[in-house]
C-alpha cells in the first residue's frame, strides 16, 4: 500500500514528471494505492482544473480517514520531532499512513524524513 501525499499528487497529474511516470507503472502493476483525507483537502484547496479534479476524484473515490487514534499519533510524533508549528499537518499525514501500513509517497522527502524512525517508509521520484 501507497499512500500518496499532495506534493506527489500535484507531480503526478503533470505530464512527464518523475511522478506521473511512477504513478502510471504503479497503475499497471495495480499497486494498492490510497491518501488521507488530510492530502486530500490540501488538494482540494488547488489551484487546480477540473480535468485534475476529476482525475484525481477517479484515482482516490474514498480518502484515507483522520481517526481520533490519529491525533493522538500525530501529536506525539510533533512532540518527538521538533515541535515546529508548521509541520502538524506533516505530522497528521504520516500518522495516517503508518495506522493503514502504508508507504508515503511525496515529492518533499524533507519534510518526512524525520518520521523514518517512527516506521514511515518514503517513495520519492528517485525511487
Amino acid at each position: 500500500m501507497i499512500h500518496i501525499d499532495t506534493s506527489f499528487l500535484i507531480r503526478a497529474l503533470q505530464r512527464r514528471t518523475g511522478e506521473d511516470g511512477l504513478l502510471r507503472r504503479w497503475l499497471r502493476e495495480r499497486t494498492e494505492l490510497g491518501i488521507s483525507t488530510i492530502c486530500w483537502s490540501e488538494f482540494l484547496c488547488g489551484p487546480l482544473s477540473a480535468r485534475d479534479l476529476d482525475a484525481a476524484g477517479r484515482l482516490f473515490p474514498d480518502p484515507e480517514p483522520f481517526l481520533a487514534d490519529d491525533a493522538v499519533a500525530a501529536a506525539g510524533l510533533f512532540n518527538a520531532y521538533g515541535r515546529r508549528r508548521a509541520s502538524l499537518v506533516d505530522c497528521m499525514v504520516a500518522a495516517t499512513a503508518l495506522r493503514a501500513g502504508a508507504a508515503l509517497a511525496t515529492s518533499n522527502p524533507g519534510d518526512f524524513k524525520r518520521f523514518g524512525p517512527a516506521g514511515l517508509s518514503l517513495v520519492s521520484n528517485a525511487g
